[in-house]
């Protein structure tokens, strides 16, 4: 028992031992450049699955052992992990920082809520709505970390309202009462519905729990919820926050870490092509978002609550007394913000100036501003405007700085900019950055070794196959694996693989890289998926068997959608019947 309990504490220690010592004979026997690299893909390929080390930290191991193999100069090997990709994460990180710093995101994500209105099934729409807009621009989990609060105190306060209701008609009812004890329930009932509203500036960790606690000591069951329907509609509102967080950020290049890889190692495979960009990417994303969350609110719903299309689309009908709470929760979080201040405006002016460019950089059906630098095509890409936004967050004051001199006159000095370094730090995701760049630098070995061609030519039989049997395979494939690795590291690894399977059967990459992009994002089924569903899991709310559930038909949503729209508009968009000029061909002398 002793040994077990070694064993179980220094677990991942054994496992970096034991992957590294059972995968050696591969490089030792075989003696070819394609072995030393696969054993390489391997070990990070296991490291990242297992996270016995920190993802960033396993990305690294290719600045390790490339060189040492002898399949890449460390010259080499460090100049793929800093890309145009890094550049556009830090300009997007700067239009975050200042979003989440003025509060901005907490602005439009009420005032979209108060548009819908308070009937349960429009909330809940609205909820996904606001938080899938967010996750455009900010981080999946950033997003549902700042929409949680106010979701579980408009919930919190559902079930107040309801308790609160149903005691005054027990009194009406009643007819003669002891007033005593009427007045005893009415000051509980005051203190609960107290204790349920969240406390501006804190975390709601500490007010859910003391909510739950007070729910739990005045109910006759003993159960944390007054009736089931009231704790399946706190399971809907949970899941349809993590999960349209996670649909949001598939609509934009940079809503996401997984979106920005592809790009970045599309056009770095295929640089002739010139079509995956902003305006693009958002084109066809678009669409399908739009699809998937409209289904998966009727399927949450259905699932959780049931879906009532009379009660829903009926007009002028009264709003119950759980409405009006509803709406009044929502109503008090926006009047908390105030007026809205001038940083706000200047937020979200530049946002919308940042959006503007990307889609007009080079829009496809028209020339875009880009064609203003004829001599210098290609130069300008979508990381140059999100740089020239970003910096014009450190230049653009926000408030002055005074003080007090020795006369008690106060006197500005200095200005404070809208954000400053150190809060801009703060918010940079490094670690998503150097897994990014091990991921490039992962691709660049396995072509510099042959790995790739000789996995594409190994692959070719699988082009007697249907194309979208291949897509539907290698969709189901990462759907499956991103439920157990984390969302980049998938991409990252599979990336590699799948562009060379597409050149050797002849197919437009984009046909299989598209659909495996926007699946690396379906991770809905379990808590440790992704951690938008991490954080609704921990409000206590949803059990594992819930997520499963509401996750697997999202899934199956989110891949029949993809499929459909491969052979619909994004179909049309790329041209995907044809194998593209841009893309390399097959022939026998490249073949190894």
């Amino acid at each position: 028992m002793k040994i077990l309990s070694y064993i179980l504490v220094y677990r991942r220690f054994l496992l970096i031992v034991f992957t590294l010592l059972v995968l050696l004979p591969l490089p030792i026997i075989v003696r070819t450049k394609e072995a030393e690299c696969a054993y390489t893909l391997f070990v990070i390929a296991m490291f990242w699955l297992t996270e016995a080390l920190p993802l960033s930290v396993t990305a690294l191991l290719p600045g390790l052992m490339f060189p040492l193999f002898g399949i890449m100069t460390s010259k080499k090997v460090a100049s793929a992990y800093f890309k145009d990709f890094h550049l556009l994460l830090i300009g997007v990180i700067c239009l975050a920082t200042s979003i989440e710093k003025w509060n901005l995101h907490k602005r439009i994500a009420l005032r979209m809520v108060m548009t819908v209105g308070v009937n349960p099934a429009w909330l809940t729409l609205g909820f996904m709505s606001s938080t899938a807009f967010l996750s455009m621009w900010l981080s999946n989990t950033s997003t549902a970390a700042m929409v949680m609060p106010i979701v579980e105190a408009v919930a919190q306060q559902i079930i107040s309202a309801e308790a609160e209701v149903e005691a005054t008609q027990m009194t009406h009812f009643s007819g003669s009462i002891n007033h005593g004890l009427e007045t005893d329930e009415g000051v509980e009932t005051n203190e609960r519905k107290e204790k349920t509203i969240p406390v501006p500036g804190y975390s709601n960790d500490a007010g859910k729990i003391s909510s739950k606690t007070e729910l739990e000591k005045n109910s006759g069951t003993g159960t944390k919820y007054r009736t089931e329907r009231d704790h399946m509609m706190c399971k809907l509102m949970c899941l349809c926050i993590a999960y349209s967080s996670t649909i949001g950020g598939l609509t934009t290049i940079t809503g996401t870490s997984t979106n920005l890889i592809f790009a970045e190692h599309f056009n770095m495979r295929y640089p002739d092509c010139h079509c995956i960009n902003f305006g693009s990417w958002f084109m066809l994303s678009f669409p399908a978002a739009i699809i998937i969350l409209l289904l998966s609110w009727i399927w949450l719903q259905w699932l959780f609550l049931g879906f009532n299309f009379k009660e829903m689309f009926t007009c002028g009908k009264t709003k119950t007394a759980k409405q009006k709470a509803c709406a009044e929760v929502i109503k008090q979080e926006y009047q908390k913000l105030g007026p809205m201040r001038y940083q706000e405006i200047v937020t979200l002016v530049l946002f919308a100036v940042m959006a503007l460019l990307w889609f007009s950089r080079d829009p496809g059906f028209i020339s875009g501003w880009s064609a203003l630098f004829p001599k210098y095509p290609g130069f300008a890409t979508d990381s140059t405007v999100a740089l020239l936004i970003g910096i014009l967050f450190f230049l653009i004051p926000a408030k002055r700085l005074t003080k007090t001199t020795p006369t008690g006159e106060i006197v500005a000095f200095d200005y404070s900019p809208l954000i400053t370094w150190k809060e801009f730090q703060s918010f940079m995701p490094w670690d998503i950055a150097i897994l990014v760049g091990g991921g490039f630098a992962l691709a660049d070995g396995c072509e510099e070794s042959g790995l790739s061609k000789w996995i594409g030519n190994k692959l070719s039989p699988l082009g007697s196959l249907p194309v979208w049997l291949i897509i539907l395979i290698s969709s189901l494939l990462v759907t499956s694996l991103t439920e157990v690795a984390s969302n980049p590291a998938t991409i990252t690894l599979l990336l590699p693989i799948l562009s060379p399977l597409a050149e050797a059967i002849q197919v437009n990459p984009l046909y299989i890289l598209i659909p495996s992009t926007l699946c690396t994002s379906f991770a809905f089924l379990l808590p440790v998926a992704n951690p938008p569903n991490a954080i609704v899991f921990s409000y206590g709310h949803l059990k594992v068997i819930d997520m499963v559930k509401a996750g697997l038909g999202v899934n199956i949503v989110g891949v029949a959608v993809v499929m459909l729209g491969m052979s619909t508009w994004i179909g049309a968009m790329f041209d995907l019947s044809t194998y593209p000029s841009w893309a390399p061909p097959i022939s026998n002398e490249t073949m190894p």
